[in-house]
């Protein structure tokens, strides 16, 4: 089961089942008024070209079928606009029928049936997941044609169809076919699936000359595609003149090609003599124009295959089924390709085999506000007196360590005549490990854990493994003042309970004037020990730090007597006259066993943060035992200074 899969909305209130049952009940084909066969769906600027004829299936051929011989990968065909992309996260689609048939819900329902023509009304409908939630597309079926041809995506098969009908719906959502230019095949494929797409720079990394990256990458890629995730590999065209280039060796700039398999290849005993090694990690890639292949090694007449007889290939399932279709080692993707993006279907089911993922997700916005204290639009790190205005979330990591995956999306612009094009912002985010104790927003920089990339692409994603601890992330624009929604993202291993940070400080409630409100706010860090007293095999030691009632403690460091605690306290307090007491004790079987303490003032005054403190006893004249402590200490009477 995947979580992605959940309840549909209908996209501007229109109802399939409710339209169509309208239509047939009138006798008529069903024509969108949302949607116009008009040239405002398909441009926001300008009306170039020929004139453009929209004519229902019917008009084009004589016995349209949304599926001929089934569906595939190789139906498509790119048309004039610039949506290789688009094109490929179909084709990727189309390789994966749990996740078409949703993209395509009751498809035998919608199929043409030449015997009840009666029961056709000229209307579809398709479902994307859009901004945290499946939408439900209605479209009529008239289509823009140019001397009778689609002059968008169509299919290999004049009569097939559900490629062109996708395509419309999602040009619908987009606001035009114009707006599908030149687009983002991560963009699509999240929205074919509800999965997380993650973009690797393949040059960037290195991935060509680096075999232990690669390696690494070539086995996440195959444990996305075996459970069911969808891939893309492109070659960036910095220039216009680079987009759509053909190369020496035959690959296409700037065109987004579709992964339709993945797999480690194991050479018969025959073949040891003509190649290095015995297994190959081999990729298959499609070209979305159906032609123009790759001409290296291991294409379809390399001299790699002529030492490979048929069984033996078939034997080694490194098939092709047609052109367009062709294999590549994983080497050679890399020195070749610039980009990869893998969409990983996120499995939230305990009843599955595979990893389970526990995702949290959470609707925010950067805002404006004439108060500091309530705007919610600071900008990226760069810009510190507004930083920490930015909305902030906090999440815990409860195993020593876990991979976590975070994804910001913004909301989706249409792009318009009356509005134009939508344009993203430049968004990113920040993660900083914070206080085990801390329950409201972050005033001041602490250790980064890790951070994105900061860019104007729809959504930004990032793959980190962290230890155990609290961690807020914030989320930005890269300038401050602009404003947005977005949808965060949160995957871990085990709950992580993620959620917003509102409140500033404290709240005042009816039980302040009892209970008093708190005077002063105090950072306790504990950084390490060292002389502890010595065991045979080391101490096995923690932390405790007490503050009026409150504890943190940190995570047992075994077998040391120079333990790293890296621990953090955040204590708001009322009684200011007692000090906060930091503990060390040893890990035990039965009883745990204490080793000493230090008792800390922690006065605003004392302009020395660090201090290295000797361990004592609990008695009221303190002696002193075995052992330091290096301890950085943080105090200041203004509760928003931490």
């Amino acid at each position: 089961m995947i979580s992605t899969f959940s309840c549909v909305k209908s996209y501007e209130d229109q109802s399939y089942s409710g339209l169509k049952r309208a239509c047939l009940r009138r006798k008529v084909l069903f024509e969108d008024p949302n949607f116009p066969a008009t040239d405002d769906s398909l441009y926001y600027k300008s009306t170039p070209g020929p004139t453009v004829s929209w004519k229902r299936p019917k008009d084009i051929c004589d016995d349209p079928r949304l599926f001929v011989d089934g569906i595939s990968s190789h139906d498509l065909h790119q048309g004039q606009v610039g949506n290789c992309w688009f094109v490929a996260a179909c084709s990727s689609l189309a390789s994966r029928e749990v996740l078409w048939q949703k993209v395509i819900p009751d498809w035998k329902e919608q199929e043409w049936n030449p015997e009840k023509p009666d029961a056709y009304a000229g209307i579809f409908h398709f479902q994307f997941w859009r901004f945290g939630e499946w939408v439900d597309v209605v479209i009529d079926d008239r289509l823009p044609t140019v001397n009778n041809q689609l002059i968008y995506c169509h299919s290999n098969s004049r009569n097939e169809f559900w490629c062109a009908l996708v395509e419309k719906a999602y040009a619908k959502l987009a606001g035009c076919y114009q707006a599908l230019d030149g687009g983002n095949t991560a963009d699509a494929l999240v929205d074919f699936t509800g999965g997380v797409s993650e973009p690797i720079d393949l040059t960037e990394g290195n991935f060509a000359n680096d075999e232990a990256k690669r390696n690494q990458l070539f086995e996440r890629m195959l444990k996305v595609h075996s459970r069911g995730g969808l891939i893309s590999a492109s070659i960036k065209a910095v220039t216009a003149a680079d987009m759509e280039a053909r190369l020496a060796c035959g690959l296409v700039k700037g065109h987004a090609y579709a992964v339709t398999d993945v797999r480690k290849v194991r050479l018969g005993h025959g073949l040891l003599a003509f190649f290095k090694s015995e297994k190959l990690d081999m990729i298959r890639l499609r070209n979305p124009w159906g032609e123009r292949e790759w001409n290296g090694p291991w294409s379809d007449t390399s001299q790699e295959w002529k030492k490979v007889s048929k069984s033996e290939r078939e034997k080694m399932g490194v098939t092709v089924q047609d052109d367009g279709e062709f294999w590549m080692t994983f080497e050679d993707v890399c020195r070749y390709f610039t980009d990869i993006i893998k969409c990983r279907l996120i499995n939230t089911s305990y009843l599955s085999f595979h990893k389970t993922w526990e995702e949290v997700q959470l609707r925010g916005a950067w805002t404006r506000h004439g108060n500091p204290k309530q705007d919610r639009s600071g900008g990226c790190v760069n810009y510190k007196d507004t930083f920490f205005q930015n909305p902030q979330y906090i999440f815990e990591v409860k195993k020593p360590e876990d991979e976590i995956l975070i994804c910001i999306q913004q909301r989706p612009k249409r792009s318009t005549r009356v509005e134009g094009k939508g344009e993203n912002l430049a968004i990113g985010f920040d993660i900083y490990k914070v206080e085990e104790n801390r329950q409201y927003r972050m005033h001041s920089l602490q250790h980064k854990a890790a951070s994105s990339i900061y860019i104007n692409s729809r959504s930004v994603f990032l793959r980190t493994e962290q230890a155990e601890g609290r961690y807020v992330i914030i989320p930005t624009t890269f300038e401050p003042g602009h404003t947005g929604e977005f949808l965060l993202r949160v995957f871990t291993d085990v709950p992580s309970n993620c959620r917003e940070l509102r409140l500033d400080e404290p709240p005042h409630t009816c039980w302040t004037s009892l209970c008093g409100y708190p005077q002063q706010v105090t950072q306790i860090h504990v950084l390490q020990a060292a002389g502890l007293k010595r065991f045979p095999a080391g101490a096995n030691s923690y932390v405790i730090i007490k503050c009026e009632g409150e504890k943190v403690r940190s995570a047992v460091q075994k077998g040391t007597s120079t333990p790293e605690y890296n621990v953090k306290g955040i204590f708001y307090r009322k009684k200011l006259t007692q000090p906060i007491t930091v503990q060390i004790w040893n890990r035990r079987v039965l009883k745990d066993e204490f080793l000493g303490q230090v008792c800390l003032k922690a006065n605003p005054e004392d302009q020395q943060a660090l201090h290295i403190l000797h361990l004592q006893d609990r008695s009221q004249q303190p002696r002193d035992l075995p052992g330091t402590i290096t301890v950085s200490i943080l105090s200041s009477a203004s509760l928003t200074a931490v």
